[in-house]
């Protein structure tokens, strides 16, 4: 049996895959839309959350003193991406060459968007609540370690999960260092 044509997904296509990963959340929901698109769309997708997060942080930056509007708006547009791009490809790396991994870095970035482009929007909507941004925050990162589990498994093709779980925790381990190693010299220190 052959792969799935490639189906180039619209912004469409990807806010109802999006609500199908997050309503019926499983390796083999996943499984389903893994080959819908690529990493052009992966990408086009978190450009729009990481767009639609600049202009609230943005807009939201005069009522907190030590941010600035112009800081919050780029620092978002630019980091978001650059995160994400990061992260997916250390669980790409990482499940290929620790756990023989066999899925593309495509599928990993098309599969991990699918639901972190949501999840970061409820976020930052939310996070804008003072009282509630710690327990957003801590929410909404349980929730993306949450699908980031199943999203390993059916996009890298690693059942194991000891194996899925290892490569999620060793990437966000190497996300938060090549970042901070990375942002670190163009911040100042």
């Amino acid at each position: 049996m052959s792969a799935p044509t490639r189906i180039q997904a619209t912004f469409a296509d990807m806010f109802a895959q999006s609500a199908a990963v997050l309503t019926r959340p499983s390796p083999r929901t996943f499984e389903l839309f893994e080959r819908r698109g690529g990493v052009r769309q992966a990408f086009l997708y978190v450009g729009l959350a990481a767009l639609a997060s600049a202009l609230i942080a943005a807009l939201f930056a005069p009522f907190h003193g030590d941010v600035t509007v112009l800081g919050q708006f780029f620092s978002r547009l630019l980091l978001i991406p650059l995160q994400f791009g990061i992260f997916t490809g250390a669980v790409y790396l990482l499940g290929r060459r620790l756990f023989g991994g066999t899925g593309r870095y495509e599928e990993v970035a098309y599969t991990f968007s699918l639901f972190y482009v949501p999840l970061s929007l409820l976020g930052t909507l939310l996070g804008i609540i003072p009282i509630l941004g710690w327990l957003v925050s801590l929410l909404v990162t349980v929730a993306l370690v949450a699908f980031g589990y199943l999203a390993v498994q059916s996009s890298m093709n690693l059942r194991d999960p000891v194996h899925a779980g290892v490569t999620l925790l060793l990437s966000a381990i190497l996300n938060g260092l090549l970042v901070s190693l990375l942002l670190a010299p163009l911040m100042g220190g």
